[in-house]
């Protein structure tokens, strides 16, 4: 994976019963092949993933080495905390609503859209940034106030 010249897999994306695993894979297989670009991993979503899991970055990093997405999904499966399925719908939630909770987040956040599209004030939650920034379609959502 280049990550150089492609978009790494949408957050947003379900592998295994969970987003942004799909996309943490695609990061480690350009990290591995010194073609993130500017993409960073373990980022602070990874973190929170791999936290969810139970996993090291490290460990992480070393299953994704070689293996095929169907590979890393059983051995993730086998390794990986035991959530039951409500717990991880309810985790998988709280990544696609998560926003900025700090002020310097929050300052990020708003330089970073502004630089893609200073229109969308309704992109408040990073899965949202994410996808606008790698030009996939994100629907304009009713104007809802940025949460504290």
């Amino acid at each position: 994976m280049d990550l150089r010249r492609d978009f790494p897999r949408s957050l947003r994306e379900r592998l295994g019963g969970y987003v942004h695993l799909a996309r943490m894979i695609d990061k480690v297989r350009a990290v591995a092949a010194g073609a993130q670009g500017e993409y960073i991993y373990p980022c602070p979503l990874d973190h929170r993933l791999l936290q969810f899991a139970g996993l090291t970055a490290d460990a992480f990093r070393d299953a994704v080495d070689g293996r095929s997405d169907q590979a890393i999904v059983e051995w993730f499966a086998k390794t990986a905390l035991r959530h039951s399925d409500r717990d991880r719908e309810d985790w998988n939630g709280t990544m696609l609503t998560l926003q900025p909770d700090t002020d310097e987040k929050r300052e990020y956040f708003k330089k970073t859209r502004d630089a893609v599209d200073p229109t969308r004030t309704d992109i408040t939650t990073w899965a949202d940034l994410l996808d606008l920034e790698e030009k996939r379609d994100v629907p304009i959502k009713p104007h809802q106030p940025a949460r504290r």
